[in-house]
C-alpha cells in the first residue's frame, strides 16, 4: 500500500482499503502512524472509520475484504521455506518478493521471520553437536 504523500499543509488522505486494513491491524508501521496521528486531527476521517467499522461488524464485505480476510494471496509455510532456501521456482519466486516487499504482508513477513529465526535455532543446534562429537571423537573406543 502507498504511503499518502500530501503538501505539509494538506491533511493526508487514506483509502478504505487503507482504512479497513488498519482496522484489521493488517497496515504496514509507518503508514498505520501516520494514519493514527490523522485521527486524532481530522473528525471526517473518524467519521469515515466509523462507518467502515460498522459496515464490517454488520457483515457488509467488499470482495477484496473478503480476499484480504481469507489471506487468499498469501503464501503457506512451505513456500515461503522454500523462497527462503531459494528453491520457489522464479515465477512463484518474484511474487513471494512483490508481496513480502512490496505490499507489505505482515503476516507473510512474520512468518518469514519465525522461519528464518527457526533455521538459526537449527543452525546453532547442530554446531553444538558437531562440537561436542568432535571433542569425544578421541574417546571413543573402536568396536572389538
Amino acid at each position: 500500500m502507498n504511503i499518502p504523500t500530501d503538501s505539509p499543509s494538506d491533511p493526508p488522505t487514506f483509502s478504505d482499503a487503507q482504512l479497513v486494513a488498519f482496522l484489521d491491524e493488517e497496515l504496514q508501521p509507518e503508514l498505520s502512524s501516520k494514519l493514527e496521528s490523522a485521527l486524532r486531527a481530522d473528525p471526517e476521517l473518524q467519521q469515515r472509520l466509523t462507518v467502515l467499522r460498522g459496515q464490517n461488524l454488520a457483515g457488509l464485505h467488499s470482495i477484496g475484504a473478503i480476499w484480504r480476510r481469507g489471506r487468499l494471496s498469501c503464501l503457506d509455510r512451505p513456500q515461503l521455506a522454500a523462497f527462503l532456501a531459494g528453491t520457489l521456482p522464479t515465477e512463484e519466486a518474484d511474487y513471494a518478493r512483490f508481496h513480502l516487499d512490496e505490499i507489505h504482508c505482515r503476516v507473510c513477513n512474520a512468518n518469514v521471520d519465525d522461519l528464518k529465526q527457526a533455521a538459526a535455532e537449527n543452525n546453532e543446534s547442530q554446531d553444538r553437536r558437531d562440537r561436542l562429537f568432535q571433542s569425544s571423537a578421541g574417546h571413543l573406543r573402536p568396536k572389538p
